[in-house]
């Protein structure tokens, strides 16, 4: 076993599309760490649902937020320090419902945080209620007749957001799905990768995915109306179109942190200016 896992035994349900997650990221961040980057420079945040449990599997720091409130405590957390790395995990219910508002602002800022989304297109903590990507013909226990409501499209979203580096990955494809991870961990400013994470209790799209996923490269990824044309070409609310996984976008632009003069280290100096300042409310 990695000295990387925890002895936390792990709850995911046999065939989950999270164990998959969770063994690529033991593998970049070895790689990293082979690499010379610091692991306790790397700080991990989750929300709430099944994929949350990701950070109880790794020896790695972290923090576990309330639901829809992980993208705003890793934005916290690298202002604090911009030194670090903050690689955040979230759920489609988590962040496309909840926490939406957080996201889009979070890649207007182009802050430099790296958004895993663990999109299942369900709650499956819930027990099988409908998330925004859900596809229309999903039955579950809050539409027993079927989804009804037109889900949208997160990625198209994103990028007229400001996001600065767009993926959709498929952990099934191990090694695609690796080099997607490492990249968007690498990159400077707001980098999002929406994962066909399977839930094979409550929307089991294995055979689906395996049959419709296909790897894209487009031709130049800073290119909007390259990226756009490629995000926009799967219909969430079906199935029956070919699903393109593959880094879409990136861009170089300053992040939200770079704005910012550097902030005076901890010291004597700093405490006192603190103290003071507190003087002034008591």
């Amino acid at each position: 076993m990695s000295e990387l896992r925890t002895a936390a035994p792990i709850a995911w349900c046999p065939g989950c599309g999270n164990f998959e997650i969770l063994n690529s990221l033991m593998a970049v961040l070895e790689d990293l760490q082979r690499e010379g980057f610091p692991l306790e420079n790397i700080i991990l945040v989750s929300g709430i649902g099944n994929h949350g449990k990701i950070v109880d599997y790794l020896h790695i720091n972290s923090f576990n937020s309330i639901h829809g409130r992980a993208v705003p405590v890793a934005e916290a957390i690298k202002l604090a320090n911009p030194d670090n790395k903050v690689i955040c995990f979230v759920g489609d219910g988590d962040s496309y419902a909840e926490g939406l508002e957080h996201l889009i602002f979070a890649a207007k800022r182009n802050i430099d945080i790296t958004v895993v989304v663990h999109n299942n297109r369900t709650y499956g903590l819930a027990t099988g209620q409908f998330t925004p990507t859900t596809q229309q013909s999903y039955k579950g226990s809050t539409m027993p007749y079927g989804a009804k409501e037109r889900n949208f499209n997160p990625l198209e979203l994103l990028l007229f957001s400001g996001a600065t580096f767009i993926a959709r990955g498929y952990p099934v494809k191990k090694e695609h799905f690796r080099r997607l991870l490492k990249d968007a961990i690498a990159h400077r400013g707001f980098s999002i990768i929406d994962v066909l994470q399977v839930c094979v209790t409550f929307n089991n799209l294995y055979e689906v995915y395996n049959n419709r996923v296909e790897e894209v490269e487009v031709g130049d990824p800073a290119n909007f109306n390259e990226a756009l044309q490629v995000i926009s070409t799967w219909d969430y609310s079906t199935n029956e179109v070919p699903m393109a996984i593959g880094k879409f976008f990136e861009a170089d632009r300053p992040s939200f942190e770079q704005m910012f003069p550097k902030l005076q280290p901890p010291g004597p100096e700093r405490e006192i200016k603190l103290q003071r300042w507190l003087d002034k409310f008591i």
